[in-house]
């Protein structure tokens, strides 16, 4: 059996000459059944507050895309949001009584109340706003994300379409309205449970302005002009690099 081992968003590797191993064969956690994942055939997720051996290091999910690729990105999110959801819902949130596994699915069951917790998935529509050669970015005024300018993406909520959503964040963080939304493709993002839905926007009316809130700065930019943006593992570079390799 093989084993990914996760310290909250770290990810345990190995280095081996220029190579970069992120899965293992054994550690002192993998011998507890109780704190597994399983992921696929032979290969689990386990929770790894301290060093496995004296030859690895931690290094976060967003480096492990620089080093490895989308495919162990992908693999390691998946652990992420699975182990996540494991340590959220060791109790029942109707009862209090603790959990158990399901026997065949993957949820967590109250026996007590006869339910099924299954993982939890939070829809976000993030957008990509265009005029002829210009996209529209905006810069976050936390402090944790405001050195980097993004897209206008927000939490789609109860009762909307993905469409309505794109369309509400877009006007409360940027001011603007758009037109002909077209799907941009989409993506996990286990930060710590996101699925990330993109949508091209084609600019309408508006003039653009932050809300002051959650939004400090609102710009266009065009191919000569862009500011430092999301790294290549979020989709939010994808739709960038998109759209100025494509012009659409």
């Amino acid at each position: 059996m093989r084993f990914i081992l996760l310290d909250n968003e770290d990810i345990w590797i190995a280095k081996k000459e220029n190579q970069i191993d992120f899965l293992f064969e054994h550690s002192a956690e993998s011998s507890d059944t109780s704190s597994q994942v399983k992921l696929a055939q032979d290969l689990y997720a386990v929770e790894c507050a301290s060093l496995p051996t004296a030859a690895t290091q931690k290094i976060n999910l967003r480096q492990l895309f620089e080093c490895c690729g989308d495919g162990a990105f992908q693999l390691a999110g998946r652990a992420r949001q699975l182990l996540h959801w494991r340590a959220t819902h060791q109790f029942c949130g109707v009862c209090g009584q603790p959990t158990r596994r399901h026997a065949s699915e993957l949820a967590m069951v109250c026996e007590a109340c006869d339910i099924c917790y299954y993982p939890r998935i939070n829809p976000v529509v993030i957008s990509l706003i265009h005029r002829q050669n210009e996209i529209l970015l905006l810069r976050r005024a936390d402090p944790e994300f405001s050195h980097f300018w993004s897209l206008a993406a927000g939490f789609v909520e109860a009762g909307e379409s993905l469409e309505e959503a794109a369309h509400r964040e877009i006007k409360e963080e940027t001011g603007v309205k758009v037109c002909n939304l077209r799907n941009a493709g989409s993506q996990q993002w286990p930060f710590p449970n996101n699925l990330m839905i993109g949508f091209f926007a084609e600019y309408a009316t508006g003039e653009p302005r932050p809300d002051g809130v959650e939004i400090s700065e609102v710009r266009w930019f065009d191919r000569e002009t862009l500011p430092r943006i999301p790294s290549q593992a979020s989709i939010a570079r994808k739709m960038i690099d998109h759209f100025f390799s494509t012009g659409s």
